[in-house]
């Protein structure tokens, strides 16, 4: 990697490239980090590194979609917050009641209300089997009994989906259901899911294993997990699959390996197995081709400014905060840092002063800048020495030599 350091004042704009020490050489969301070299059959499609928030690959993510079991995600995150919070335990029992909002949700041979948990009126089942009906199962009966079990109506239930899903800045997202049964107006983006995903993991790691779970059986049925990535990749760990006839086939998927956990959310597939071997394709993909680089540590020395009658000649420019991306390997080779400043920079001069930027910038990859500060203090000449600063400058076009 090369440095290129710029430095201007009102007599001239010099340039100077130096090799760049400082930066390591070894290895939030944002769009368009990386060069994209890869397609997908997928409608919608965006493959995210949890750890950074780098997205590695996106088709159409902000595009709003029917979401179908996948937007279930938003009722298993309430029921996790309220976990959290303490407003619920796993082991907390709800009664099912015979209500209109059972008998909707029940499937029968008259009534296909889709994927279902079986749970009956009249039986009692704690929050933690509902969770799982939800997540292995994906029971649309089990999400309103949820609902009900929170807020005591569903309707509430959804408004405070919305609320939630506006804290979390999903803004390509709107519900109007618990388990996103077709409606025109319940829709979600695919880079608002793997928002979503990455919440789930990162902010409930106690409840999030449940994803891994590979069956569950309720009211003596046994069900596989509908996720056959579990059973198909090693690592995977979530999350949530999805299907109707509008959306197609999609999954919001996860997995860790060597420690990096990548999240996929694809959508608009033609079949289960489709989507399957495209979500392995492109996880696969995202583990093999990219890595995470710690770029800058906080302190940091970057470079050295000119100063302007300054006491000290040069300034140390130093990095504000740790910097951590995630890049394509070979995009990593050719990276670029220029450090920008208008200069020489005047004396007096404050440590932790901004002063400069840094920017990083390779093939394919979105400029990223972070600011630099002045490393140490640097007083004002005065009198003679500064009148002699001064004319030497206007000689030599230094501002310290």
């Amino acid at each position: 990697m090369k440095l290129i350091s710029s430095s201007q004042d009102k007599i001239r704009t010099s340039f100077k490239i130096i090799a760049l020490t400082g930066i390591a050489a070894t290895c939030n969301i944002s769009s368009g980090l990386n060069a994209q070299t890869m397609s997908s059959p997928a409608k919608q499609a965006i493959l995210v590194e949890a750890a950074t928030g780098d997205v590695l690959f996106e088709q159409n993510a902000d595009e709003r979609m029917t979401p179908s079991s996948m937007s279930k995600l938003m009722t298993i995150y309430m029921a996790f917050q309220q976990l959290k919070n303490g407003n619920l335990a796993l082991d907390d029992e709800y009664r099912v009641e015979d209500t209109p909002v059972w008998r909707k949700w029940r499937n029968t041979s008259t009534n296909d209300t889709g994927s279902t948990m079986y749970v009956n009126a009249g039986s009692t089942v704690t929050i933690a089997d509902l969770l799982r009906g939800i997540i292995v199962q994906s029971g649309n009966d089990a999400c309103a009994q949820l609902a009900l079990a929170i807020a005591g109506d569903v309707g509430i239930f959804v408004s405070m989906m919305n609320d939630e899903a506006e804290n979390l800045g999903l803004t390509n997202s709107h519900f109007m259901n618990t388990n996103g049964w077709p409606d025109p107006e319940h829709v979600m983006s695919a880079r608002d899911i793997a928002t979503l995903s990455q919440a789930l993991a990162t902010e409930f790691p106690e409840y999030y294993k449940m994803f891994a779970e590979k069956e569950f059986t309720h009211a003596g049925i046994n069900q596989p997990n509908r996720n056959n990535l579990l059973y198909r990749m090693e690592g995977a760990d979530g999350l949530k699959t999805g299907h109707t006839q509008a959306g197609g086939y999609g999954l919001a998927s996860s997995a860790v390996v060597d420690g990096r956990r990548l999240v996929l959310v694809v959508n608009g597939m033609p079949t289960q197995n489709s989507r399957i071997s495209e979500s392995a394709r492109l996880l696969n993909y995202g583990f093999r081709s990219f890595n995470i680089y710690d770029m800058l540590k906080a302190g940091q020395t970057i470079d050295s400014a000119d100063v302007w009658l300054g006491e000290e000649a040069t300034v140390p420019l130093i990095a504000e905060q740790n910097v951590t991306l995630s890049m394509n390997r070979l995009a990593r080779r050719n990276m670029t840092a220029k450090v920008i400043y208008e200069g020489p920079i005047s004396a007096p001069i404050q440590q932790g002063q901004p002063v400069a930027t840094l920017e990083l910038s390779a093939e394919g990859m979105e400029t990223k800048s972070y600011p630099l500060v002045a490393g140490t203090d640097v007083a004002e000449l005065g009198g003679f020495s500064r009148i002699k600063a001064a004319f030497t400058y206007m000689l030599m076009g230094s501002a310290g030599d």
